[in-house]
């Protein structure tokens, strides 16, 4: 039946205003199942990407409707698993579906069926018919024992089943696109690099508008260093904290480092070295860190310190440079990319090359200036709206 006759059938039937519009609807755009597995009330960057294209694609041309699918549930408000953490709120616990899992898949494959899905994270369902993937990077497999043997384990068991699976593939920066080319014998045609983006939060900020927040953690405006990092082997924490051991020990004093982030996997050998710089009294390690608090300790650091030697994009260099703080980052795999010759680049592993970078860093005031304008015009380019139209505009190519 043409679209005209189906028009006509259902006015007849005295439901044509809604029905009519449903069919103009659909013909421009993709009805589309977003997964929101990747939500969190204390985001990660694969979480913040998820809630980007949550809470923007489904009012792009592109999409037609959408739907929001976590742990074989299906999410009414997405919002509800992003519920700020000051608010002492607790991720949303999804009761465990009772029914057979042969069951489960047939009821979801028949519900999606003429859907398109997106997998934020990763991993398809079996069920899915026409799916789309992100790949944040491939760590998991590069470096195995940086991550627990169990996720270890299902990504070798389950990553190349759901490319296999997917009409295209994401990557959130260009060099994990080419080595997921080259890793799995993708069709490049098949695979689009996708930048993240950086949230307005993240600025240069006056000395008087940081002053109260800094105060709260002892700290002065451009009196301090900052990482922000997971403890975990590949962020090359330990490193760090040695290179910082080897500066003179006044500009230590002048310049103590703040280490902000969450004790990750196989963190002991950082812990000895946290435990004798709190001690020394150069670093500083204040704890949980409110989300409202974290923009401010970025704008308000004088150097921002980033040695992780492997990353599919990199959040928080991009926003210290969006912050308006010089950046030290590590020569490794995306972040000469991301930061685009704003950032000073260390091989981490090289503790005492690393030290005399840092040194630099803070001192040289010539090279400051210019890694803050350099960095300003690169995190422009950081964009969470600009992600979610390309993302969407993928969803229209793939249909």
């Amino acid at each position: 039946m043409s679209i005209d006759r189906q028009c006509r059938y259902n006015h007849w039937r005295g439901r044509a205003d809604w029905l009519v519009f449903d069919y103009a609807i659909n013909a421009m755009g993709v009805d589309l199942i977003l997964s929101v597995d990747a939500l969190e009330p204390r985001p990660s960057g694969i979480a913040r990407y998820n809630w980007a294209l949550a809470s923007r694609v489904g009012a792009m041309p592109e999409v037609a409707s959408i739907r929001f699918y976590r742990s074989g549930h299906w999410i009414a408000d997405p919002a509800v698993l992003v519920r700020s953490v000051e608010a002492d709120a607790k991720p949303r616990r999804l009761s465990r579906d009772p029914r057979p899992r042969w069951w489960r898949v047939l009821s979801h494959r028949r519900f999606a069926r003429g859907h398109l899905f997106h997998a934020p994270n990763y991993f398809l369902p079996e069920w899915a018919e026409r799916g789309i993937v992100t790949l944040h990077d491939l760590s998991v497999l590069r470096y195995p024992e940086t991550h627990p043997a169990d996720r270890v384990a299902y990504f070798e068991r389950h990553l190349i089943p759901s490319l296999a699976r997917a009409a295209h593939v994401i990557t959130v920066s260009e060099t994990i696109r080419q080595e997921a080319i080259g890793s799995f014998s993708l069709d490049p045609a098949r695979v689009t690099a996708i930048y993240n983006g950086v949230e307005s939060i993240f600025h240069p900020r006056s000395a008087e508008e940081l002053a109260p927040v800094l105060g709260r953690y002892g700290l002065m405006p451009g009196a301090y260093a900052l990482c922000v990092s997971t403890i975990e082997p590949r962020k090359r924490v330990p490193q760090l904290l040695r290179a910082w051991s080897l500066l003179p020990a006044d500009l230590r004093e002048r310049t103590p480092l703040v280490l902000v982030g969450a004790r990750g996997w196989l963190g002991e050998e950082a812990d000895l070295l946290i435990a004798d710089g709190l001690k020394a009294g150069w670093l500083l390690q204040p704890g949980f860190v409110p989300d409202a608090d974290l923009p401010l300790l970025y704008a308000g650091s004088a150097l921002f310190l980033y040695p992780s030697i492997y990353e599919g994009f990199g959040l928080p260099p991009a926003e210290a440079m969006a912050s308006g703080v010089p950046v030290v980052a590590a020569s490794a795999s995306c972040l000469p990319e991301v930061t685009d010759g704003a950032a000073m680049l260390v091989e981490p592993d090289d503790v005492e090359d690393f030290a005399l970078r840092i040194e630099r860093a803070l001192t040289d005031d010539g090279w400051r200036m210019d890694a803050r304008t350099r960095g300003l015009a690169v995190a422009k380019r950081y964009d969470w709206d600009r992600c979610a139209r390309a993302t969407a505009a993928v969803y229209g190519r793939v249909g």
